[in-house]
């Protein structure tokens, strides 16, 4: 048995992988009808969507098997993410070296055909595989291969539209933080301005009137324009408390 050397730029798949919050995720509809039909279209008794971490593959979902992850010294998905252009198949692992000895051919599930598409992302970084596995050796026809090319496809857009989603529910949670705020700070202005524009109206009048009593026309005229700008800012007090 060869373990899997690490991928070229493994430190940069992993960050990757893990933007997806994808691990250890309960499993979902959507990815399990993709297994289901890879298993149907391959007419193979497993069907997995595999994703490769540190040091465990995995599963996303599962046809056939109750596993949720393996040891990834055994994974035949970390073989194929050195290749992320081409789907991985071992018609026999019993006469390939890479498996021979492997536990997960010696043992459960007994692998002994498998096929793996690569799961990968739009920046060229390979997630795992969706893969196929049966129990004795075979070969897939070039429309079965095309198949588990297209819907690993659809495994990779699943797990952007849910990177998106959480994107989205983040942005929504920093909106309501944001305008809860913004609630308390408009509270605290319209408790605080009204007042003060009522005691800087007496204020004035008061300035205003003991400075101008000489000249009743100009205290008067004056009079109006500080009352306009006190109904200006009074106005603008109402509005805020409208959009309350």
């Amino acid at each position: 048995m060869k373990t899997a050397i690490p991928h070229p730029d493994e430190t940069n798949r992993l960050v990757a992988l893990k933007s997806y919050d994808i691990l250890d995720s309960i499993p979902e509809q959507e990815y399990d009808e993709i297994t289901q039909l890879a298993s149907e279209l391959c007419q193979t008794p497993i069907s997995l969507i595999s994703l490769i971490d540190d040091k465990r593959q995995w599963f996303k979902s599962t046809q056939g098997i109750t596993d949720r992850e393996t040891p990834r010294e055994y994974s035949f998905c970390a073989h194929g993410i050195l290749d992320p252009t081409e789907i991985l198949v071992v018609p026999d692992a019993r006469q390939d070296e890479r498996f021979i000895g492997n536990p997960l051919v010696l043992g459960e599930p007994y692998i002994v055909f498998y096929a793996g598409a690569p799961l990968m992302n739009k920046d060229g970084y390979p997630l795992g595989s969706l893969c196929v596995i049966d129990k004795s050796p075979r070969e897939l026809s070039q429309s079965q291969l095309n198949a588990l090319k297209i819907l690993a496809k659809q495994v990779v857009n699943l797990l952007e539209l849910r990177r998106q989603n959480k994107a989205l529910e983040t942005l929504k949670n920093l909106l309501e933080l944001r305008n809860t705020e913004l609630e308390k700070m408009a509270t605290i202005a319209r408790q605080n301005v009204k007042p003060n524009v009522i005691q800087l109206h007496d204020t004035v009048l008061e300035v205003v009137t003991e400075s101008l009593k000489p000249n009743p026309e100009k205290l008067s005229s004056l009079l109006k324009d500080t009352l306009k700008t006190v109904r200006i800012i009074e106005d603008g007090i109402s509005k805020m408390q409208h959009y309350e």
